[in-house]
């Protein structure tokens, strides 16, 4: 924790809040094992959901396609072509939605790790917040803007020799971005800070809000990586909440750093 009036929360303070974040499982490892459920059902799920769809996408295109019936070589052509694009777009859909869901689904594991990590740092925690209901709408929009995200990377992707790679890496900033805003919201709209207090707050800490999310969505890299680093996340993400609260002397009372 910083001092009261101390700078800017830099890239790899915000990236190492990841690593403390892992540190409950010393500590409290029954808690962290219940917050790896959230991740684990949604995995199962969408995971189930993509095999079920490899395994019946020739006969979904095929029904899709009756008018190519008698063109030969040129109907396997044209069906295995989009059996690709069914399966790549469904899996750019499944990763577009799955840290949205998973949020969504976890919001009840995930106060219980908040509320632990809030009483571990010291004060009392925060009794204001914002609901089941409001979580599943923000997990809404976080979804839509994945869905979002995802068809602008595709389009990039087409571009000539550097489409591929500058698609990946632009949707890996910017899921990790966006990942970090929402798991930093929590903490904060617990203290009755709006959105735009919100964004006031973390403007001088941005870097360490994309170094929290980067290293999250690092471990989203690693087969069942989601599924560990998402508990280890939303105890980071609130080490980082506070750790920016404690550097303002004060808020007024519409929530802004005063």
């Amino acid at each position: 924790m910083g001092g009261p009036l101390g700078g800017p929360v830099g890239f790899a303070q915000g990236a190492a809040y990841v690593v403390k974040g892992f540190g409950l499982w010393r500590t409290r490892p029954g808690l962290m094992l219940l917050g790896m459920v959230p991740a684990l059902i949604v995995l199962v799920l969408v995971g189930g959901s993509l095999v079920a769809l490899a395994l019946t996408v020739s006969d979904l295109v095929a029904w899709l396609t009756p008018f190519a019936d008698g063109w030969g070589t040129g109907a396997t052509v044209l069906r295995l072509g989009l059996a690709v694009l069914t399966v790549v777009g469904a899996v750019l859909l499944a990763i577009a939605t799955f840290t949205a869901l998973t949020l969504a689904i976890g919001d009840p594991f995930y106060e219980r790790i908040w509320k632990e990590t809030e009483l571990m740092l010291g004060g009392d925690v925060p009794d204001e917040g914002p609901g089941f209901w409001r979580s599943v709408r923000d997990g809404l929009v976080l979804m839509a803007y994945g869905l979002l995200t995802a068809v602008v990377l595709i389009v990039i992707g087409f571009l000539p020799v550097v489409g591929a790679i500058a698609g990946v890496a632009l949707g890996f900033v910017v899921a990790g971005r966006v990942l970090a805003g929402e798991l930093v919201s929590r903490p904060l709209e617990a203290r009755g800070l709006d959105r735009a207090a919100r964004r006031d707050l973390l403007r001088p800490h941005r870097s360490a809000v994309l170094g929290l999310g980067l290293a999250t969505q690092a471990f989203f890299l690693v087969p069942f990586g989601a599924v560990a680093v998402m508990p280890a996340a939303v105890a980071g993400s609130t080490m980082l909440a506070r750790d920016v609260l404690d550097r303002v002397p004060a808020r007024s009372p519409s929530g802004r750093p005063g």
